[in-house]
């Protein structure tokens, strides 16, 4: 079998906040940027893995959530227990000094974990969770 990874979905809630995130703080590349009935999705990704792509989308786009659902998730992203995402980088502490001289959310500092990873935690401006973690 040969399956690799093509696109996680990420839910967003201000577009033009999403993608100044993605695209100027983490230096993503744009791919896609798809408008319909008053909704945006966002395609990006690393521009050296053309292939792997995260697609930001309104949370609130599928017809069959419920209010009650919609809700539920608004909430959830708001304490940013929603959704998140592992990333990788070389020198997580660089990368951590220029996240935090933005205007990042941070969660957590660069931490030797006990599990032998060496990560920090952001969140995105929809709330979701970001680690970054050092290549070992």
């Amino acid at each position: 079998m040969d399956v690799t990874i093509h696109a996680s979905f990420l839910p967003q809630t201000d577009p033009d906040a999403a993608l100044r995130f993605y695209r100027d703080t983490l230096g993503f590349e744009v791919r896609n940027d798809v408008g319909y009935g008053g909704m945006r999705w966002i395609t990006v990704g690393p521009p050296d893995q053309p292939s792997t792509s995260i697609v930001l989308h309104p949370p609130n786009a599928d017809p069959g959530v419920t209010d009650d659902e919609r809700r539920t998730v608004a909430e959830m992203m708001a304490k940013g227990t929603y959704a998140g995402i592992v990333l990788a980088t070389r020198d997580v502490d660089a990368t951590f000094e220029q996240l935090q001289a933005g205007e990042t959310d941070i969660v957590q500092e660069p931490t030797d974990q006990p599990y032998g990873i060496r990560d920090c935690a952001v969140r995105d401006p929809a709330g979701n969770l970001i680690r970054i973690q050092q290549i070992v």
